[in-house]
């Protein structure tokens, strides 16, 4: 696909300045000179109108109560970006809905006065430049995988935090630890005129997405493809084919799309995966997308899910 990497999340172009990781000097002097994203509970600092990403500087009071130090980014056009997690940080606000899949709420921190928000990401992607789109979900996935790797995995002794926050390293055993990403297929599954589309029980009322799930240890991603779609749904899949991918930071995947032509139309749901299945026409499809229909949301706008769909749908896959 000519177009693969105008997906959100997708490259921008973000100079990473990985020789930079490993000199601590020049690090912190780029953290003095730069900008900081506080991230609560895995949701990001916005600007409450253009809701785009709120980067502050390293000794705002914001950070007085973080944890473990802020995580190196990359240059953003010759500017330091870095971000932090503040999660220590305990709202007025209810926080009931913070994890869900929907999470509608806004958390204000008493310190920041300018209409700041911690808003949730997924509902907001749609609103990000490119820029800002790598940089949320590079701090956003980064900072969830030291929130669950605390603990070295060889000895279970307390890790720390190495080399600018891409690594973390064990005192104990001298064990080295590296971001984890999991890799994911997601499948535009056709026969003829539809694609096959489902929603899980946990999702909105009404949404339906691609099939997806991750991909197995000693196995393809064309295999994935072929081995989720009949799990779940009972179809099997000839041809298989990459299209795109988008790195998904809910928590820290990598979402491999791929086109799959189906060699069977029936369909058989697993219950433990899905809701339901149908086939949808092009036109249904079109409707659903334009929302001329009540019954089918498609996946959100700034998904590769729905980015599938609209190339699909415009015969632009190629």
């Amino acid at each position: 696909m000519k177009d693969a990497e105008t997906v959100m999340f997708g490259g921008s172009g973000l100079d990473r300045a990985a020789e930079l990781r490993g000199n601590p000097e020049r690090i912190e002097d780029l953290l003095a000179a730069g900008g900081v994203l506080p991230v609560w509970r895995g949701k990001p600092l916005l600007d409450a109108e253009t809701r785009l990403p709120v980067f502050l500087s390293a000794d705002h009071a914001v950070f007085r109560d973080a944890g473990e130090a802020p995580v190196f980014l990359g240059m953003d056009d010759g500017v330091a970006r870095f971000a932090r997690d503040v999660s220590g940080f305990e709202p007025e606000t209810d926080t009931a809905t913070v994890g869900a899949f929907t999470d509608p709420s806004e958390q204000h921190h008493p310190d920041l006065t300018g209409g700041e928000v911690f808003a949730e990401l997924r509902a907001n992607m749609a609103a990000l430049t490119p820029r800002a789109a790598e940089l949320l979900a590079s701090g956003k996935a980064l900072l969830e995988w030291h929130r669950t790797h605390r603990f070295c995995a060889r000895c279970g002794g307390p890790s720390a935090m190495s080399m600018s926050g891409w690594q973390r390293d064990c005192p104990a055993c001298g064990g080295h630890h590296f971001p984890r990403t999991d890799p994911v297929v997601i499948m535009l599954i056709t026969r003829g005129n539809s694609v096959l589309m489902g929603r899980s029980p946990h999702w909105p009322e009404g949404m339906y997405s691609l099939l997806a799930g991750f991909v197995e240890p000693g196995e393809t991603i064309e295999a994935a493809v072929r081995r989720e779609v009949f799990e779940e749904a009972g179809v099997r899949v000839g041809a298989v084919r990459y299209l795109s991918s988008q790195p998904w930071p809910f928590p820290t995947s990598l979402m491999f799309g791929c086109e799959g032509i189906a060699t069977s139309d029936e369909i058989t749901i697993d219950p433990a995966e899905l809701e339901d299945a149908f086939w949808v026409t092009r036109e249904e499809m079109m409707a659903a997308t334009a929302g001329l229909r009540e019954d089918i949301r498609p996946a959100r706008k700034g998904s590769i899910a729905r980015f599938l769909i609209e190339k699909w749908l415009a015969d632009a896959l190629d």
